[in-house]
C-alpha cells in the first residue's frame, strides 16, 4: 500500500515516526512522512522511506493550524496514496478531507491532544479542539496510542476501540555499564509540566550530582534564569538539541535518568513517553512519575523508581535513596537490562503491521 503519514514537527527529531515508517517500509509498503520546513529545520538524513516538508507562513496559533492543513490538503490531494495516516488531532482536519473514496484513513494518538498542558486550561481551545476530535475520530478507519491505559481512555471518550503501539526503542548493544558518576539525565523537550523546575530546584541540595539537560524548548530561556538564581549554574548543564542518534553519547555518561510530569494534565497522566522506554533499553535506572503506565511496566519489570508527587523535596530524598543503597541501584540496573530484552521496538513493531495488515 501507498502510505502517507501526516506530522506537524520538522522531521528531524520524531523517534517514533522514524521507527513506524521504516518498518512499514520494510513490511513492502510505500511510504512517505509529511512534516513541515523551520526557520532551525536541519536538513533531513537520509530515511528508507520518503520525507516532504512543507513551509508556513505562520508558526503558531489558530491561523497556523489553519494554514498548515490547508496547504496538507492542496499539496497532497493529487498525489496518489491508499492510506493517510494522521498523527494527533492537529492533523486530523486535513487528513480527513485526504480521506476519500477508495482509501483508508488511520489515526495516531501520539498523545491525549485536548488535555495538554498547552490546551486544557484554556476553556475555548480546548472546546475546539475536543469538538473537532468527536466529530472527526469517528470517522476514521483505524486508530492507535502510546499506551494501554490512554487507550482506554480514548476509547472512553470518542467511544470507537484504540490499539496500542508503545514508543520502544530498538534493541541497542550500547547499554551502559553501572555509573557512579552522580550525573542526573533528562533528555526531550523543555515544556511546561515536565518538571525541570523542580529538578534545578533540587540541585540546591544535591552538591554531589550534576544536571545535565538534553534538549530544547520554549521553557529553556526561564530554566536558565532559574539555575541562576538558585546559584547552581556549576551543577546543571544544558547541552541544547541533539539528533536522536547522537544522545547514546549522553546516556552513556548518566547514572540517573529523569521523566517527571506534572498530573494536572491528563495526558501526562496516562502518558508513556518515549525517554522513559529509552532509559530503559540504555540500562539506565530513572525515576518516573507514579503514573498507570509507568507504575505497570515498574510491576513486571522493577526497573524504575516511581515519584508519587511532582516536588523538589521528593526528588532529592528519591535521588539521595538511589546514592546510599547501592544494591538498590544495581538491582535496578540489572532489572533494565533484563527488560530491555522485551521493550523494543522488534518485537513491538508486530502490533503496528497487524493494524495496517488488517485495513
Amino acid at each position: 500500500m501507498k502510505i502517507i503519514c501526516l506530522v506537524i514537527n520538522d522531521l528531524s527529531h520524531d523517534q517514533r515516526m522514524d521507527r513506524i515508517c521504516t518498518s512499514l517500509q520494510a513490511a513492502g509498503h510505500d511510504v512517505t512522512l509529511v512534516g513541515r520546513l523551520l526557520p532551525g529545520s536541519p536538513p533531513l538524513s537520509d530515511r528508507p522511506y520518503r520525507q516532504h516538508r512543507i513551509t508556513c507562513r505562520h508558526h503558531g496559533g489558530k491561523r497556523f493550524y489553519g494554514e498548515y492543513n490547508w496547504k496538507l490538503w492542496r499539496t497532497l490531494r493529487s498525489w496518489e496514496y491508499d492510506v493517510i495516516c494522521a498523527v494527533d488531532l492537529d492533523t486530523l482536519v486535513a487528513g480527513t478531507l485526504l480521506h476519500r473514496r477508495g482509501t483508508k484513513l488511520v489515526y495516531d494518538a501520539h498523545e491525549w491532544f485536548s488535555e495538554t498542558p498547552e490546551v486544557a486550561p484554556r476553556p475555548l481551545i480546548r472546546g475546539t479542539w475536543r469538538g473537532i476530535g468527536k466529530a472527526l475520530v469517528p470517522r476514521t478507519d483505524a486508530r492507535y496510542t502510546v499506551g494501554t491505559e490512554l487507550a482506554v481512555a480514548l476509547e472512553q471518550d470518542y467511544g470507537v476501540p484504540f490499539g496500542t503501539v508503545r514508543n520502544v526503542p530498538r534493541l541497542t548493544d550500547t547499554a551502559i555499564k553501572e555509573n557512579t558518576g552522580g550525573v542526573i539525565l533528562y533528555q526531550g523537550m523543555l515544556n511546561p509540566g515536565r518538571g525541570l523546575e523542580e529538578a534545578i530546584t533540587a540541585m540546591t541540595a544535591l552538591p554531589d550530582h550534576h544536571l545535565l539537560i538534553v534538549g530544547s524548548g520554549p521553557e529553556e530561556e526561564r530554566l536558565h534564569l532559574l539555575t541562576r538564581e538558585l546559584d547552581v549554574t556549576d551543577r546543571v548543564t544544558f547541552a541544547g538539541f541533539h539528533r536522536p542518534d547522537k544522545l547514546a553519547e549522553f546516556t552513556q555518561r548518566a547514572w540517573l535518568g529523569l521523566n517527571l510530569l506534572r498530573a494536572d494534565s491528563l495526558s501526562y497522566y496516562y502518558s508513556l513517553a518515549n525517554k522513559s522506554l529509552d532509559y530503559v533499553q540504555a540500562g539506565l535506572p530513572s525515576i518516573q512519575m507514579d503514573y498507570p503506565e509507568y507504575r505497570s511496566i515498574n510491576d513486571r519489570y522493577g526497573c524504575y523508581a516511581l515519584l508519587s508527587e511532582l516536588n523538589a523535596d521528593a526528588l532529592i530524598a528519591q535521588v539521595k535513596h538511589l546514592a546510599e543503597n547501592r544494591d538498590a541501584y544495581r538491582q535496578m540496573h540489572q532489572n533494565c537490562l533484563l527488560a530491555a530484552e522485551e521493550l523494543c521496538w522488534e518485537r513491538e513493531e508486530q502490533k503496528l503491521l497487524s493494524i495496517y495488515a488488517d485495513l
